[in-house]
C-alpha cells in the first residue's frame, strides 16, 4: 500500500514540473513576443524617391520606316560586236566615269580590213558611175540624129542609173563597216560609277553579252516601305533621316512615292534620294520622316518602367497632393515620339496634374510605400536621380 502511494506522489511531482517548465518557456518565446508587438510596429518605406510632373511639350512628329538602299538607275553596258576579242579593259569596279569615256577596246584588225575593201568597192562603183554618166549624156545629145537606136540610148541611160545605185550600195557598206569599227570601242552611256565588271581581256564575246554595270550619275535612293495608313502623310521634298548599319546618320529627300500598294505586304514604297558616300547600294537602313510638330504630354525616359513588354509609370500623389510618405500607384501607358530625353506618354491625361517617380521605378511595385526626397522636377528640366534604399 505504501509503495502505491509513493508511486502516485512521484507521478504528480513530474506532471507539476513539466507544467511549470512549459509556462516559463511560453513567457520567454521570441516568436510569441514578436507576434505580440507586430500590430504596433511601423511600416517600412521601400525607397526614397524624387518626383517629376508631366508637361506639355512641342515635339516632332515622325514616321519610322525600314528599307534597302539601291541605285537610282543602273545601266547595263554590253557588247554590240560578234566574235571579236577584248584587248583592253580600262576601268574597274568603283571607278567614276564620264559620258562617252572609253571603258574597253575590242580587236579591230578584221573590221579595218573590211573597211579597206569597202572603200575600194566604193571607188570602183564611182568610176563606173562616172563612165556611165558620160555615155548617157552623149546618147541624149545625139538621140535626134538617128546615129543610135532608141534601144541603145535607153540601155546607156539605164546603165547610168544602175551605176548610181551601185555607188549608193557601196557607200552603205562602207558606213556599216565604220559602225562596226566604232563598236569595237565600249564607252559609258552616262556619267556614273562602275558597280560591276564582267569584261576580261582575251575573251571573245557575243552580241548583247554584259560587260559592265553603271550606277547612273552616281545617284542612290533609299526604298522605304510604309504602311498604307502612313503613306498619305509623305510628301515630295520631305526630309528623311537615315541610320546606316554602322550607326552613322545621313539625310535624304523624298523624290516620289509609289502609286501602288503591294498586294502581299500591304505596304507602299517611298523613294528617297541620298548622296553616294557612306551609303552603299545593297545596305539595309532604318529611317524617319519629319511630318511636323504637335503638343503632347511628356515625361523623362527615366520615369518610364518597362515590364513584360509594357510601359508603366509610378504615380505618387493623388489629386496633386504629396505627403512625406505615399503609396505608389502603377499606371499602364503607351509611349509615342521621343524628343531628347523626354518621351511622349499616351493615356496619362487623367493624371496630368499628379506626381510620378522620377527614377528607380523598376524597384517598386504597385502599393509600395515610398518617402519623398522633397525634389520635384518637370520633364523639360534635368532630373537629379535619387533612389536609395532605407536601412532597416
Amino acid at each position: 500500500m505504501t509503495l502505491k502511494k509513493s508511486h502516485y506522489i512521484l507521478i504528480a511531482i513530474v506532471v507539476a514540473t513539466l507544467a511549470f517548465l512549459a509556462f516559463k518557456l511560453n513567457q520567454t518565446n521570441p516568436a510569441t513576443e514578436q507576434a505580440a508587438t507586430d500590430n504596433s510596429a511601423p511600416v517600412k518605406t521601400a525607397l526614397t524617391v524624387d518626383l517629376v510632373k508631366p508637361t506639355r511639350s512641342t515635339i516632332k512628329q515622325t514616321i519610322s520606316a525600314n528599307g534597302s538602299i539601291a541605285p537610282w538607275q543602273e545601266a547595263i553596258i554590253g557588247s554590240e560586236t560578234n566574235g571579236l576579242m577584248l584587248t583592253q579593259v580600262l576601268v574597274n569596279v568603283g571607278d567614276s566615269v564620264k559620258r562617252r569615256q572609253l571603258l574597253a577596246q575590242f580587236s579591230a584588225a578584221t573590221i579595218t580590213a573590211d573597211i579597206a575593201q569597202a572603200q575600194a568597192n566604193l571607188a570602183e562603183a564611182k568610176a563606173n558611175a562616172l563612165e556611165a554618166a558620160g555615155n548617157a549624156s552623149r546618147a541624149r545629145s545625139i538621140q535626134d540624129t538617128g546615129a543610135l537606136s532608141t534601144q541603145q540610148i535607153e540601155q546607156l541611160i539605164s546603165f547610168e542609173a544602175t551605176s548610181k545605185a551601185r555607188v549608193a550600195a557601196a557607200e552603205a557598206t562602207l558606213q556599216s563597216q565604220q559602225i562596226k569599227l566604232n563598236q569595237t570601242k565600249v564607252t559609258a552611256p552616262d556619267d556614273g560609277i562602275i558597280s560591276a565588271r564582267l569584261a576580261t581581256v582575251g575573251a571573245v564575246v557575243s552580241p548583247g553579252q554584259e560587260l559592265f554595270k553603271l550606277i547612273r550619275q552616281g545617284r542612290l535612293e533609299w526604298r522605304a516601305e510604309l504602311t498604307a495608313s502612313d503613306i498619305g502623310q509623305i510628301k515630295n521634298g520631305m526630309l528623311a533621316n537615315l541610320t546606316l548599319p554602322d550607326g552613322s546618320a545621313i539625310t535624304g529627300k523624298v523624290r516620289t512615292t509609289s502609286p501602288m500598294i503591294d498586294t502581299q505586304t500591304r505596304n507602299a514604297m517611298v523613294f528617297v534620294d541620298i548622296a553616294l558616300g557612306q551609303a552603299k547600294a545593297g545596305m539595309f537602313a532604318r529611317g524617319t520622316f519629319d511630318i511636323g510638330t504637335k503638343q503632347a504630354l511628356t515625361l523623362p525616359a527615366s520615369a518610364i518602367v518597362m515590364k513584360d513588354g509594357f510601359a508603366y509609370v509610378m504615380q505618387v500623389s493623388d489629386n496633386g497632393q504629396v505627403k512625406s510618405e505615399n503609396r505608389v500607384k502603377q499606371i499602364k501607358i503607351q509611349t509615342g515620339s521621343r524628343e531628347g530625353t523626354n518621351i511622349e506618354v499616351i493615356g496619362l491625361d487623367a493624371a496630368e496634374n499628379n506626381h510620378f517617380v522620377a527614377s528607380g521605378g523598376a524597384f517598386l511595385a504597385d502599393g509600395d510605400l515610398v518617402a519623398v526626397a522633397g525634389k520635384i522636377s518637370t520633364s523639360t528640366k534635368p532630373i537629379t536621380q535619387s533612389a536609395t534604399a532605407k536601412q532597416d
